[in-house]
């Protein structure tokens, strides 16, 4: 095992890898040296149905996911208002990143009724090394476009994206 540190969008990043691992690692840099430079291209449904989601409460949650063969953001799928937490959290793969928003209701300690949008970076340590990089490095340039973000939350298991954590960060 190797540590290793990267500085992406201004944050230190550190790995823990496999030495087998190192030529992926040097091979995902450089893509991420390519994305500084052209982007990571989103979707514009992406957007639409995130501006869907805010506005016009459409949806309950959002999972995206990177396509890496276009290098592209896209919608992989929507929940509708009716579905609950625990379809929202079946939908994220256990063994691949995504990021993830979610439209969270809940009441305050002073009996109001309110929602905030929770975005989730989903980097699960069983997913691939340069996955975990692409997602981390993609991360900002990707939530740029989603306007009206309340809270976010990194998770590497279910147990850092519960509901308890959420509420906890919402209010």
């Amino acid at each position: 095992m190797a540590m290793i540190d990267l500085l992406l969008s201004g944050k230190l990043v550190v790995w823990s890898v496999d030495l087998g691992d190192l030529g992926v690692i040097r091979d995902v840099i450089g893509d991420i040296s390519a994305n500084a430079v052209s982007g990571m291209a989103v979707h514009d449904d992406c957007k639409l149905r995130f501006l869907e989601l805010k506005a016009k409460r459409t949806y309950r949650f959002i999972v995206y996911k990177i396509e890496e063969k276009t290098k592209e953001v896209v919608v992989e799928k929507v929940g509708e208002p009716t579905e609950s937490y625990d379809d929202f959290a079946a939908s994220l793969p256990e063994n691949e990143c995504r990021y993830a928003v979610y439209d969270f209701d809940f009441v305050t300690e002073e009996n109001c009724q309110k929602s905030k949008i929770v975005f989730i970076a989903w980097s699960p340590d069983m997913s691939r090394v340069r996955s975990k990089m692409i997602y981390a490095s993609s991360k900002e340039r990707f939530k740029r476009e989603l306007d009206g973000i309340q809270v976010e939350l990194q998770a590497t298991d279910p147990t850092e994206m519960g509901l308890d954590v959420i509420k906890s960060r919402a209010n």
